[in-house]
């Protein structure tokens, strides 16, 4: 599979492709870039920056990947963007290096950020996870596997997505959203389990079951979060689904959104 570049597209000097990549008209690759096999940049899409691109990434038109960190305390010094495979970053989508000398921004495998949706400096971002259109994160925020973010959603910076929570649209979120959830509103609250996201994704309804008794004796009982995990370990619950759920409860720096 041969190797495609547009005769208006720029290649800056440096630039590694790797086999069978695609660089449309008008796009632009910086010097420092490694594009993996199979890469698409569509026209007008850039990607520039210290950045790292596994295979099989789909870059749509005026998508912008790798710029400098936005953070006002960034003097431009080294910074670096790693993205995994089989990821789809859809028009208009901007996703920024760290802040800090020798700072990473990680970006899994097999995401989907749809228009206008931004990762900011810092963030860890797991694999399988769906931005929709306009999704903003600030800078530092980790977001765990197979999360859903809802249009027109801002995450402020720190925070923290527990694996398989669902985002409403044009939520604000400004503590750590646990787990298995589904939280919505500005500011976020949590509404309950993210039932349906969670059996479209395999989940056995044992795990369910499991996963309802501890939301019940940790958000639904007017317990504390010390009291909740406590009743929980008490109950005896040792699905998987609950020992994740209480070790990201455990662990919150930001508090936890209820």
């Amino acid at each position: 599979m041969a190797t495609s570049v547009h005769p208006t597209a720029i290649l800056e000097p440096g630039a590694l492709l790797g086999e069978g990549v695609e660089i449309g008209p008008y796009a632009f690759v910086g010097s420092e870039v490694r594009l993996g096999e199979g890469c698409i940049l569509h026209h007008h899409a850039s990607v520039v920056g210290k950045t790292e691109v596994g295979p099989n990434n789909e870059f749509f038109p005026f998508s912008s990947i790798g710029q400098k960190s936005q953070d006002l305390k960034y003097r431009g010094e080294p910074t670096f963007l790693s993205i995994g495979s089989g990821n789809r970053f859809r028009e208009f989508v901007t996703v920024n290096r760290a802040t800090g000398e020798g700072g990473r921004t990680v970006i899994g495998s097999d995401n989907l950020f749809l228009a206008y949706a931004h990762v900011a400096h810092d963030c860890v971002v797991g694999s399988r996870c769906v931005f929709s259109n306009n999704a903003t994160l600030g800078g530092h925020v980790r977001v765990d596997d197979c999360v859903t973010i809802g249009g027109l959603t801002a995450v402020h910076q720190f925070c923290r997505l527990g694996a398989y929570a669902m985002l409403g649209g044009c939520s604000k979120i400004v503590q750590d959203v646990p787990p298995y959830c589904l939280v919505d509103g500005n500011p976020a609250r949590l509404r309950s389990l993210n039932l349906t996201g969670l059996r479209r994704r395999g989940f056995a309804e044992e795990a369910l079951k499991s996963l309802r008794r501890a939301f019940r004796l940790l958000f639904e009982e007017g317990k504390n979060l010390s009291q909740g995990i406590e009743a929980v370990e008490s109950s005896g619950e040792a699905a998987p689904e609950v020992v994740a759920l209480l070790d990201f409860l455990r662990t919150t720096e930001r508090g936890v959104t209820r």
